[in-house]
């Protein structure tokens, strides 16, 4: 089961907010990075989101989903190779959505379909 980074808060006294930079989402093996202010300094910090051995994921403290911070020497390249993941999957999102809309069959498919809704609604 995932379970969303966003919402990854603990230790409350520690984490006070999270950007998350790379979240793989809903997926097996789902992890993710964010920038965060640990303390008072700001810190990058690496997860798993969970899976069905653990809904949570991991780090976790006491039961509570948590981030492992990430040591100030590799924090860059943990960003760097987040960034850079990002920039793959959204690459290969559109490059699906570029053939899509090329499949001039598909296309007249799909708009022969909504226009039945629209029927269908009036």
């Amino acid at each position: 089961m995932y379970h969303d980074p966003k919402t990854v808060l603990s230790p409350k006294d520690m984490v006070k907010s999270v950007e998350v930079c790379y979240d793989a989402g809903p997926v097996p093996g789902s992890w993710s990075v964010a920038r965060l202010t640990w303390g008072d300094s700001p810190a990058v910090g690496i997860r798993w989101n969970g899976d069905e051995r653990s809904s949570k994921g991991l780090p976790q403290a006491r039961g509570n989903p948590t981030w492992f911070i990430v040591p100030d020497e590799l924090a860059d390249a943990v960003l760097v190779a987040a960034r850079e993941t990002t920039r793959t999957k959204l690459s290969a999102l559109a490059e699906g959505y570029r053939m899509m809309a090329a499949d001039r069959a598909r296309e007249t498919e799909a708009e022969e379909w909504t226009e039945a809704l629209i029927e269908d609604i009036d």
